[in-house]
């Protein structure tokens, strides 16, 4: 076939310890999962039923514990850090339920949700979609994946950040509302999942705003941690 124009880049997560990369298809974000962070985004933290946004795949941004720089996006005068558990779709499918929905797991990985969160308040208040607050380029820095067949299933962990050494944000996954099964559960009823696709699962509470030259360090017990700079 003969393109119109040059064809878009390929979107690419590395896997921990091998010289395969995970090919990014679409990045699903559960909102408000933890109930600290959805208490202090003015929310009720209730068990309702979990809600999703999307990121683009140029969002995902290749990180590691070596540290990268990401820059500080246009538009926004307050650019928040939301450290979260990431996982990766190998399998795909449609109403998969909860008891088998891990087998469609490929693996696991510690992201940043970085929000534009001026932009992100003043588009829920006037009932707008959350696109320009959470759908940007470098929205999503991500560390390598660590393969179930590796690590297996993570049910509890510590997941915390810092920025320049203090520390923000510190929880357990855990305290996840719904958890990585249930939310790809629930997902797989609207939109047939695909192989490459990721969730991201939601953050802890002590989100807040970085500036241009802070280093935040993402951590998840098991998975690891990835330092991302803002750059000047």
């Amino acid at each position: 076939m003969k393109y119109a124009i040059p064809t878009p880049p390929i979107y690419t997560l590395a896997i921990a310890d091998s010289d395969e990369a995970f090919p990014v298809n679409r990045v699903y974000c559960v909102g408000r999962n933890y109930a600290a962070h959805a208490r202090e985004m003015g929310k009720d933290p209730d068990r309702d039923p979990p809600f999703f946004f999307m990121k683009p795949a140029c969002a995902v941004v290749q990180a590691d514990k070596k540290g990268i720089e990401i820059s500080y996006p246009p538009m926004t005068k307050n650019f928040h850090h939301e450290v979260e558990l990431v996982v990766t779709i190998a399998k795909g499918g449609k109403d998969i339920a909860v008891e088998d929905a891990l087998a469609h797991v490929h693996g696991y990985a510690v992201g940043l949700d970085m929000t534009r969160r001026d932009l992100q308040l003043d588009a829920r208040d006037k009932g707008r979609p959350w696109e320009f607050g959470k759908s940007f380029a470098q929205s999503a820095p991500i560390g390598p994946v660590s393969p179930v067949s590796k690590i297996g299933h993570l049910s509890n962990a510590t997941i915390s950040l810092t920025v320049n050494d203090q520390p923000r944000q510190s929880s357990d996954i855990d305290k996840l509302i719904w958890s990585v099964a249930e939310s790809i559960s629930y997902l797989s009823q609207y939109e047939t999942l695909e192989p490459g696709d990721i969730i991201m699962t939601g953050t802890p509470e002590g989100v807040g705003a970085v500036v241009a030259g802070d280093v935040m360090h993402a951590h998840i017990d098991g998975l690891g941690e990835i330092i991302v700079k803002v750059a000047k």
